[in-house]
């Protein structure tokens, strides 16, 4: 069913597969003999999986980033997250598509455009954004290809596309799930994570894929929230778009219903942190690292350094780039390594700035179990040439921590999708999962798409 779904809309609509696996249906089969005989692998045995192209199946499938500078051979072998989920039965039909290198190539990049997969749309409103970088994983999760979907988050990247297609997304902690095998950004921000249409799917996948053994759908009570105190944050979270703030309203209304103590609260170093650029500093030192480092792992490939996939893109610039540039790679290639002053020093302005004068005092200060923002704005129009517009997103101090994010659909604007974001401190994975699953179960949000060519307005 989900191939023949695949082949009926997502070909000729969203794109959001870049490649199918020529062995699923061989795998699909073996595993239905496996049930006829008794044999059941695991709590996904059976279900269709789609991964991000940039997690390494070894396979016959390739796994590039989105980049034509990729393809020259697959991995050698499987991240270590995909093992786990083979190992738990999942059957992996496909890659999705992606914000090329995970929307760190070009400041100005449009969310869901890879060289090699062209560009991914969103099944509510086609020529609004899918948002990125995790593009076709969320597509592919709303529009019901797969059961399940695996996409990567630095800043954002599971996020806000599970925000603007209407369905679950979390980010847990740096490190609970395996970096391996990955293609990287950022050591000190990158996580894997499930995107899935309801909070039991993505708690599920969440506990087969993290690397110490969790079963965190013990977290999934319809009373989670009950007196449970949530920072409300409002501030440099709100006020970009009056639809997201009245859909924000109407959750904290049902978050108040579930039981939960609001307490309106500001992360008072958020500012500072949105204003400075320690991040992107981080970012681009650690890209440069990083990345060399993971090419080295993959034999095959006419690109061994991030110098060298500079060189291949200006040499390949009429299909690679002819929308937006590299300027991003160029700006890392020039950095020095992750022991100068200037990495060393953004480093710990950074965890300041998100942890220790942000998310860890807030919580400590007002006794909060998790805080609450709205996700982001409504999916703005697709600008391939330019880059969508960016209103505003909640992200930004869970990600430069290093620490859990869940975002699930709140609510839906011109029927486009609006989401709530929960999170707090590190190993908060089974809470915000708990605190989502009330909040799901008593709200319902979920808009189903329609595949409509355009909005209709008023």
């Amino acid at each position: 069913m989900s191939l023949d779904r695949i082949a009926t809309l997502d070909l000729a609509t969203t794109r959001s597969v870049i490649q199918l696996n020529p062995d699923a249906v061989d795998i699909a089969r073996r595993r239905d003999a496996d049930r006829r005989r008794g044999n059941i692998r695991g709590p996904l045995h059976g279900l269709p999986l789609l991964v991000k192209d940039n997690i390494d199946t070894g396979d016959r499938m390739l796994t590039t980033a989105g980049s034509l500078a990729m393809t020259g051979a697959p991995a050698s072998r499987d991240a270590p997250l995909l093992a786990q989920l083979r190992r738990g039965g999942a059957v992996l039909i496909g890659k999705t598509n992606l914000s090329e290198w995970a929307n760190i190539r070009s400041s100005r990049s449009s969310s869901g455009w890879s060289g090699r997969g062209r560009q991914t749309r969103n099944p509510h409103v086609l020529d609004r954004t899918p948002s990125g970088s995790s593009s076709g994983s969320a597509v592919a999760a709303a529009a019901g290809y797969a059961a399940i979907t695996i996409g990567t988050e630095t800043d954002g990247s599971i996020v806000s596309p599970s925000s603007h297609n209407g369905i679950v997304g979390i980010k847990p902690g740096v490190g609970v799930v395996s970096q391996q095998g990955i293609i990287p950004i950022a050591m000190s921000q990158d996580a894997a994570g499930p995107m899935t249409r309801a909070v039991e799917d993505a708690a599920l996948v969440l506990s087969v894929i993290a690397q110490r053994p969790v079963d965190y759908r013990r977290a999934l009570k319809k009373d989670a929230l009950r007196g449970k105190r949530l920072g409300v944050l409002r501030g440099q979270f709100t006020g970009y778009s009056e639809h997201t703030d009245a859909c924000y309203e109407r959750s904290l209304t049902a978050l108040k219903e579930c039981g939960a103590v609001l307490v309106e609260v500001d992360i008072s170093s958020a500012k500072e942190l949105r204003e400075s650029k320690v991040e992107i500093t981080i970012l681009l030192h650690e890209l440069k690292a990083c990345l060399n480092a993971y090419l080295r792992t993959r034999p095959g490939l006419g690109v061994k350094t991030l110098a060298d996939l500079i060189r291949w893109n200006e040499t390949h610039a009429a299909e690679e780039m002819p929308y937006f540039r590299q300027e991003r790679f160029e700006q890392s290639q020039a950095t020095r390594g992750l022991r100068t002053r200037a990495y060393l020093e953004a480093r710990a302005t950074a965890l300041r700035l998100s942890r220790t004068d942000g998310i860890d005092r807030v919580m400590r200060q007002h006794k909060l179990s998790a805080l609450v923002a709205p996700s982001n704005a409504p999916a703005p129009a697709l600008d391939v040439i330019d880059g969508e517009k960016y209103l505003g997103g909640s992200t930004q101090p869970s990600a430069v921590a290093g620490y859990p994010i869940i975002t699930l659909p709140a609510g839906a604007a011109f029927g486009l999708p609006l989401g709530l974001s929960i999170f707090a401190g590190a190993g908060s994975e089974g809470r915000l999962l708990g605190f989502a699953y009330a909040f799901e179960q008593e709200t319902m949000a979920r808009v189903v798409p329609k595949f409509l060519p355009t909005l209709t307005l008023p």
